[in-house]
């Protein structure tokens, strides 16, 4: 059998809703590049954008680990001599709320024409209100550890909940601080 190689014209994309309300940014940046490349699909191929398009909201409402918040610090490059700028990224987040998230995620995107063109899929919000209702994007829930996103289902009752392998510890720290031992 043939190695099977994506075709553009064949690839089918949906779109994703993230929420990053609470999320730690590189563990949310790192399961998005995942979605946008297209390798959570069986037909990856590394020369085709076999992405989706995912769609960020609350991303003013990030969070990062440590006292990165103070001191990570972001550079570029004028191009005139002497036109190295820094910024921390508390200062970028207070500017431009979405730029911490655009800007971990590229940064794990190829760095080639194909990266660009998988990065115009990304549509980051600083609220939980964006302008993507028609396109119907599937609401994810990034679980720790788990590379690949999965879809929250919904229960009975019309709530929605988060699907957890059996071997999860935040199943079994819920557990815990319920009073429910077993």
């Amino acid at each position: 059998m043939r190695t099977y190689m994506a075709k553009s014209t064949s690839v089918k994309r949906s779109w994703h809703l993230i929420d990053a309300e609470g999320k730690v940014l590189g563990r949310l940046a790192a399961r998005v590049a995942v979605l946008l490349r297209g390798k959570h699909k069986p037909t990856f191929t590394p020369h085709v954008d076999t992405g989706d398009h995912v769609v960020i909201v609350n991303a003013a409402k990030i969070r990062l680990t440590g006292d990165k918040f103070k001191t990570k610090v972001y550079h570029h490059h004028t191009g005139y001599p002497g036109g190295l700028k820094s910024v921390t990224a508390e200062h970028l987040h207070a500017k431009k709320p979405t730029a911490l998230v655009t800007k971990a995620i590229a940064g794990m995107l190829p760095k080639n024409p194909l990266g660009k063109q998988m990065a115009k899929k990304l549509r980051v919000y600083p609220g939980p209100i964006h302008p993507h209702q028609g396109q119907r994007p599937e609401p994810l829930a990034l679980l720790p550890g788990d590379i690949r996103p999965r879809p929250i289902s919904p229960t009975f009752k019309g709530e929605t909940i988060f699907t957890y392998r059996v071997d999860d510890p935040l199943l079994k720290e819920e557990k815990d601080t319920h009073g429910n031992n077993g």
